[in-house]
């Protein structure tokens, strides 16, 4: 089966100007796909629009009602992060629909793995308000269609995003169906995520916060894959896997102050698909959601999808961050691994 790719024009609707969050940032991604000769190997996905209904399992009615009547009135900054165009509404509920569609997919078994390159972005959209550029949760919404429209009972969230995901960590923080794995620098925004925040009721141990110091690169985001994530996930074993990709954790990206490489979000898709492999047909979905250097997102993405179709090798044209970094530079590191093995045991 092939990869699946969803990218729409409907996203370049929602129109944010000057903002970090634009619509160039899907350009580059396409311009990369295509120049490297990975888009003509890939199965082109159009997006369907979500419906209120499916929206409103994890916002407020009243949230949608108003937000849509503000961007109707013409939009512009809905608090100091967010901005909405009058386009917006038309592209967000794309956004939603595009992940939605992408699990249609995987789970039809007509694709072996979704990227889907969505925009507005949605991890930091909480049940009764925007946030962090976003507008609605498009992951987490797609997890509730899955539950509600598939044969499944545990789906495992992973968010590599360089922020943690405040809104998802909401939408599943009482619930055993849903397991939400975050890595993420802290204290850093939205300054949500401890480690100690692992869930409630009967969510109790479903929140798997992973923060992590600035500066790690790849050799300690492995460590925390394999050594952290992966034994989680063989322990919930899920039904299907929705991946918050955001690339912002590269080295070149100055929204944070991570050294992550292009190869670096390689091997850690390596390891993600390795995981819906073993546990569930290869049902894997990919959403974008940060990343603003655009040349290091694109080369990212492409690498993400590479590694999706098997390929050993990957590209890498950025290379390694100028300086040299250890585990041996960063002493809170390995206290911070064994603290989060602790929580989990």
């Amino acid at each position: 089966m092939p990869v699946g790719y969803i990218n729409s024009e409907l996203y370049q609707l929602h129109e944010t100007g000057s903002h970090v969050e634009n619509k160039e940032r899907l350009k580059a991604i396409d311009t990369i796909l295509e120049k490297t000769k990975v888009k003509e190997q890939i199965l082109q996905i159009s997006p369907r629009a979500a419906g209120i209904d499916e929206i409103a399992a994890v916002h407020d009615r009243e949230y949608i009602r108003s937000l849509k009547a503000e961007i109707d009135s013409g939009g512009g900054w809905l608090d100091p992060d967010t901005y909405a165009s009058p386009g917006s509404w038309e592209a967000a509920i794309y956004a939603a629909g595009g992940v939605m569609t992408a699990v249609e997919q995987v789970m039809s078994g007509k694709a072996d793995g979704v990227f889907a390159a969505v925009r507005p972005p949605g991890h930091h959209a909480v049940r009764s308000h925007q946030m962090g550029f976003c507008l609605f949760n498009n992951v987490a919404i797609a997890a509730r269609f899955a539950l509600a429209n598939y044969d499944i009972k545990r789906i495992l969230i992973i968010d590599f995003d360089v922020h943690h995901g405040n809104g998802t960590q909401e939408a599943f923080y009482n619930d055993s169906q849903v397991l939400y794995c975050s890595t993420h620098e802290y204290p850093w925004y939205p300054f949500t995520g401890a480690a100690e925040d692992t869930g409630k009721g009967e969510g109790e141990g479903y929140t798997v916060n992973i923060p992590l110091e600035a500066g790690l690169g790849d050799n300690e985001y492995l460590q925390v894959f394999n050594d952290v994530l992966a034994p989680v996930a063989g322990r919930f074993q899920p039904d299907l896997v929705l991946v918050s990709a955001g690339y912002d954790a590269h080295w070149q990206d100055t929204i944070s102050n991570m050294t992550l490489t292009t190869m670096g979000f390689a091997r850690i898709t390596k390891i993600i698909k390795a995981i819906s492999d073993q546990f569930c047909r290869s049902r894997l979905v990919f959403s974008l959601e940060g990343g603003y250097n655009h040349t290091a997102l694109a080369y990212s993405i492409t690498a993400t999808i590479e590694l999706l179709m098997g390929h050993a090798e990957v590209y890498d044209p950025l290379g390694p961050p100028p300086m040299s970094y250890s585990p041996r530079d960063f002493g809170d590191f390995v206290k911070s691994i064994r603290k989060i093995h602790k929580i989990q045991d």
